[in-house]
């Protein structure tokens, strides 16, 4: 039963616990600290992902503790200048669709290794401030 949920490292292991148990308990019980300990793993794992995260937000050097905020304001900026875009093809049209043809090009041009980038270190801030401030911390 419990085997057939867990994927990963616990999941394979479960076959050998059930030929090493003889009663369901056992196996159960050897089933779950399985789960306890890849459990652990994951969470040891996020803890250091995280405590990176948190020393470069709390350096002391204005360039390392300001680079993603920063990174950030510029994406919104990027954004957020579809508001004028969108006054612009009211009154130019073919104005705003070379703009926009531009635009498109030159974000397309951006290597999908560099929006994964941008993804993981979004949700990174995010999940260090959240952490932070969860725990007393700037606000």
């Amino acid at each position: 039963m419990i085997s057939e949920v867990v994927k990963g490292i616990a999941g394979p292991l479960f076959g050998l616990v059930d030929s090493l148990f003889t009663s369901d308990e056992e196996r159960a019980a050897a089933k779950l600290k399985l789960m306890e300990m890849e459990q652990r793993g994951e969470l040891e794992t996020m803890r250091v992902q995280m405590s990176a995260i948190l020393a470069e937000a709390n350096s002391k050097d204005p360039w390392t503790s300001r680079a993603r905020p920063a990174f950030l304001y510029v994406i919104y900026i990027i954004i957020l200048s579809a508001l004028p875009m969108g006054i612009l093809s009211a009154f130019r049209p073919d104005m705003a669709t070379e703009i926009t043809l531009g635009v498109n090009a030159w974000l397309s041009a951006i290597p999908d290794a560099l929006w994964t980038l941008f993804g993981a270190g979004y949700l990174g801030y995010a999940g260090a401030r959240t952490v932070d401030k969860l725990k007393g911390g700037q606000k």
